[in-house]
């Protein structure tokens, strides 16, 4: 059966069946709570940049979807990409949004692929159609803030040290990277601190039924990264280093 990717921008229609793909789910609900993501809402995300917002159609069914935002690498002070990586990168599509600037690259926020269409290179398909869609729109490359999932195995492992595992081919030993490096991206950075989040003790018990009755480092189900906690102060934070990779178009 014909796959098709189409934007919001030509078929807004398939927003709602868009935002129900729900095949990028994990343990780690707690990222819900990143305050930025907020900004970055399904609906916001339509009504700005519809067609940075691609849907994967399969017959009269939508298995995928890939987002987008645009921001611009020239306003002063982006000599290089933020080191708050996904958060930095929808701040800085916000700023320019709100002073007139006008985008020079795009940056993949999310692949999202259905259950039971998996096992079929569409996470592949999907860095295809955003770096297509993206020269098309006049962007001089497609930059991604890649949280490797497969990092969640290794939370102690700094970032940068687990960016550079590779297996005996070569590529990367994390399956997302080496979906982008297959597709002609390149690891240009990290991000030490892409996803932020930061919840009262009781907040962080509500979200993972841990106890968190001690100071220090704790991994936490779905994290990539361990979470600092402070009895005395009553909080915890966790922040998620992401890999920065460019694709050039």
């Amino acid at each position: 059966m014909e796959r098709r990717w189409f934007s919001l921008e030509d078929r807004p229609e398939l927003f709602d069946a868009a935002i129900a793909v729900d095949g990028d789910a994990n343990d780690a609900s707690f990222m819900q709570h990143d305050t930025i993501g907020d900004l970055a809402n399904a609906s916001r995300l339509r009504d700005r940049w519809p067609g940075f917002f691609l849907v994967l159609v399969e017959g009269d069914q939508v298995i995928a979807r890939a987002v987008m935002i645009p921001f611009s690498e020239l306003a002063p002070g982006r000599e290089t990409l933020p080191d708050t990586g996904w958060d930095g990168a929808v701040l800085w599509a916000a700023q320019d949004a709100l002073d007139g600037i006008d985008p020079t690259v795009a940056c993949a926020l999310e692949i999202n692929v259905d259950p039971s269409s998996r096992g079929q290179g569409i996470s592949s398909e999907a860095v295809y159609a955003m770096r297509d869609t993206a020269h098309r729109r006049g962007m001089s490359a497609l930059v991604a803030p890649v949280r490797p999932p497969d990092k969640a195995g290794q939370p102690f492992v700094p970032m940068n040290d687990y960016a550079r595992q590779t297996r005996d081919d070569g590529l990367p030993i994390d399956r997302w990277l080496r979906v982008h490096v297959r597709a002609g991206g390149e690891i240009v950075g990290i991000a030490p601190f892409s996803m932020v989040v930061v919840g009262a003790l009781d907040d962080w018990r509500r979200w993972t039924g841990m106890s968190f009755d001690s100071d220090g480092l704790i991994a936490v189900p779905g994290g990539l990264a361990p979470v600092l906690v402070s009895q005395h102060l009553g909080t915890a934070v966790y922040a998620e280093a992401n890999v920065w990779v460019r694709h050039r178009l």
